[in-house]
């Protein structure tokens, strides 16, 4: 069975009616789970309750007290924005906690079965850094479960693929220092939020950027995968993979402008699994929603 971490909670994340980052993205990836026709194949999982496990110190391993306390006063006082970019609502605050708790949840799954998995959670989080959020996002869920990753027994090293169309600054500076964390992505250049040089390598030569022209196609991030990103994650030798699953570099999605289909995410699932089993996806972007149901299928299907 496969696991998915979801909850109708993820839902109050109120962004407003046309906001991209809106609750219907994840009630249309459920709809379509459900009438695939391997979805009794589904083991679906609610997160562990923020009653239950208080997810702030993992948290504030990654983000500093200020700039917790900024998010949570602003949902406390009616709700508001970081930027122009991202709103939050009242219950903003305590559905982010929740999605830390589920990416967390995912890991220990992941540890447990030897399998993967995959977290349906939102607010996303790879354009959230130390001390600001930014781009939709409200805390690092990727680089917070990754540092958790290695404080479980046997995890050394962890990696973390972001195949989201856009850079995600925030994981990317959070983790460039520490040598036991690997970041690679593949992001539209020039698009926003304009990082992720490919002169970009980190303190350990543990990053690697690989910057997509706009209009790219599928035989041209295959052959990235093929010389870079399989080379550069199965040399690292990850205990555990993370990938930021953004789907936004679909050809029908509207923030972008790379023309990937929903069944090349299986394409690029089949490369990492050839790495390991252990790998964790969590959704980050995608915003056209039959092509974001679609190519969550096209990952999930092949993991099964």
């Amino acid at each position: 069975m496969f696991p998915i971490i979801y909850s109708d909670e993820f839902l109050a994340h109120q962004t407003g009616d046309y906001h991209p980052e809106r609750p219907a993205r994840l009630t249309a990836i459920v709809e379509t789970l459900k009438k695939v026709s391997w979805t009794n194949k589904l083991r679906w999982q609610l997160p562990t309750a923020i009653a239950t496990r208080d997810p702030i110190p993992y948290i504030q391993n990654i983000h500093s007290p200020e700039y917790i306390a900024r998010v949570r006063n602003i949902a406390s006082n009616g709700g508001g924005s970081l930027d122009m970019d991202t709103p939050i609502s009242p219950r903003s605050y305590e559905i982010a906690l929740l999605a830390v708790s589920a990416w967390l949840d995912g890991v220990n799954t992941i540890i447990a079965n030897d399998n993967p998995a995959f977290v349906l959670a939102r607010p996303p989080g790879h354009h959230a850094e130390a001390d600001r959020g930014m781009g939709f996002c409200l805390f690092s869920n990727a680089a917070i479960a990754a540092y958790y990753a290695l404080e479980q027994p046997n995890i050394d090293r962890v990696a973390i693929l972001d195949w989201d169309v856009h850079h995600g600054n925030g994981t990317e500076a959070i983790i460039e220092d520490n040598p036991n964390i690997a970041y690679c992505s593949l992001h539209q250049s020039p698009c926003y939020p304009g990082t992720g040089k490919a002169s970009d390598r980190g303190k350990y030569s543990n990053v690697l950027n690989i910057p997509m022209l706009p209009g790219s196609t599928f035989e041209i991030y295959q052959i990235a995968f093929e010389n870079f990103v399989f080379p550069f994650l199965r040399d690292f030798k990850p205990d555990l993979l993370i990938v930021s699953a953004g789907y936004d570099a679909n050809h029908d999605d509207p923030l972008a402008e790379i023309s990937l289909k929903p069944e090349d995410y299986g394409a690029f699932t089949d490369y990492i699994l050839k790495i390991t089993r252990r790998i964790l996806f969590g959704l980050e972007g995608g915003y056209d929603l039959k092509s974001l149901s679609q190519s969550i299928a096209a990952t999930i299907e092949k993991c099964l």
